[in-house]
C-alpha cells in the first residue's frame, strides 16, 4: 500500500488477521484532547475503542527532560514503551483518534521516525468507524495483550531525517535549503490571534509558509483527495525538502500525512514547533501575511 491512510472497511477486513500480536495488524488509539479542552485521551479510549486497540499516551511516551509538550522520547525509551504496548516492527500498525484525523498522525510520524516500516492512519478515525456500525469495546484500562512466552524487546532504531530541532529549523530558514510550512490557523500565523498556550509571542518564522491543518482534512474527518491537497500546497515546491511546524508538533504531523499522500514521505516535523520558537526571546518572528 502506498497511501498513508486506510479505510475503516480495510481495517475491519484485516483486524483479525492471523498473527495479530506480532506480524499481523495492530491498532493504536492515539487520542489527544484538542488544545484547551479538559480531560485525557485515555478517557475516550476507556469509553469506547476499536477492538484490540492499545492506547498510546502521547504525553507520557515523551521526553521527560523538557518542559515542552510531548517531545519525542529517546529511541531507547520509545523502544521500551513500544515493547510494553506489543508493537512489533513486523506488524502493520493502524493509528486512529477520536476526532477524525487530529492526533493520530502524530503517532504515525513517531512510529515512522522510530523506524517502523508499515504504519497507517485510519481515515476518518473513530467517528468514521462508528458511522459504519463497526464494533466498539468499552472497557477500563487494561494492559497490552501478551503472548504466553516473553516477547522479544523492540529493537532500537531511529530515522533522524524525519525530525527537525530548532537548530535545523534556524539553518534551513537562513539558507533556504528547505521550505517550512506552518499548520497553525491563518490568524495565529499572521499574529492576529493570541496563542492558546500562555507566554508565547504571536506571529510566524521569517520565510515560513502557511497551510492550516484543517484545510487538508475534509468536513467528514477524512484526508482530502490528492488533487485537493495539491491546491492546499499550491505555494509549496513538492520537489524540494520540507519541514512542517505548528503549535506543539501535533498538527504539523497532519501536514506530513497529507504530503505523504502526495508522495512526499520524507517530510520532517519540527518537534518543538511554536511552543519552543514562540516561547524564546532569541528567535526571529514576523507578523502579517
Amino acid at each position: 500500500m502506498t497511501d498513508p491512510v486506510v479505510a475503516p472497511a480495510w481495517l475491519a477486513e484485516h483486524l483479525h488477521d492471523p498473527g495479530a500480536l506480532d506480524s499481523g495488524v495492530r491498532v493504536v488509539d492515539a487520542t489527544l484532547p484538542l488544545v484547551g479542552q479538559p480531560g485525557h485521551g485515555r478517557d475516550s479510549y476507556d469509553a469506547g475503542h476499536i477492538p484490540g486497540a492499545v492506547f498510546f499516551d502521547i504525553n507520557a511516551i515523551a521526553d521527560p527532560e523538557t518542559d515542552l509538550p510531548h517531545m519525542l522520547p529517546s529511541p531507547e525509551a520509545f523502544a521500551a514503551a513500544a515493547s510494553d504496548l506489543g508493537l512489533s516492527r513486523a506488524a502493520t500498525i493502524v493509528v486512529y483518534d477520536a476526532h477524525g484525523i487530529y492526533s493520530a498522525p502524530r503517532v504515525w510520524w513517531t512510529l515512522r521516525a522510530m523506524g517502523y516500516p508499515s504504519v497507517f492512519v485510519l481515515d476518518g478515525g473513530l467517528p468514521a468507524w462508528r458511522a459504519e456500525g463497526r464494533p466498539i469495546e468499552a472497557t477500563g484500562p487494561v494492559p497490552a495483550p501478551r503472548p504466553a512466552a516473553p516477547r522479544p524487546p523492540v529493537e532500537t532504531r531511529f530515522r533522524p531525517e524525519l525530525l527537525a530541532d530548532i537548530d535545523r529549523v534556524r539553518a534551513v530558514l537562513a539558507d533556504g535549503s528547505a521550505q517550512v510550512i506552518d499548520a497553525r490557523s491563518a490568524a495565529r500565523f499572521r499574529g492576529e490571534a493570541a496563542e492558546p498556550r500562555a507566554g508565547l509571542r504571536s506571529g510566524h518564522m521569517p520565510g515560513a509558509l502557511n497551510a492550516p491543518f484543517d484545510r487538508v482534512v475534509g468536513p467528514d474527518g477524512r484526508l482530502r483527495p490528492a488533487e485537493e491537497l495539491r491546491a492546499v500546497f499550491a505555494e509549496v515546491d513538492l520537489s524540494r525538502p520540507i519541514v512542517t511546524t505548528c503549535g506543539s508538533g501535533v498538527a504539523a504531523a497532519v501536514l506530513a500525512l497529507a504530503l505523504a499522500r502526495l508522495g512526499r514521505e520524507d517530510v520532517a516535523v519540527y518537534d518543538g514547533s511554536w511552543t519552543e520558537w514562540g516561547g524564546r526571546a532569541d528567535t526571529p518572528i514576523v507578523t502579517g501575511a
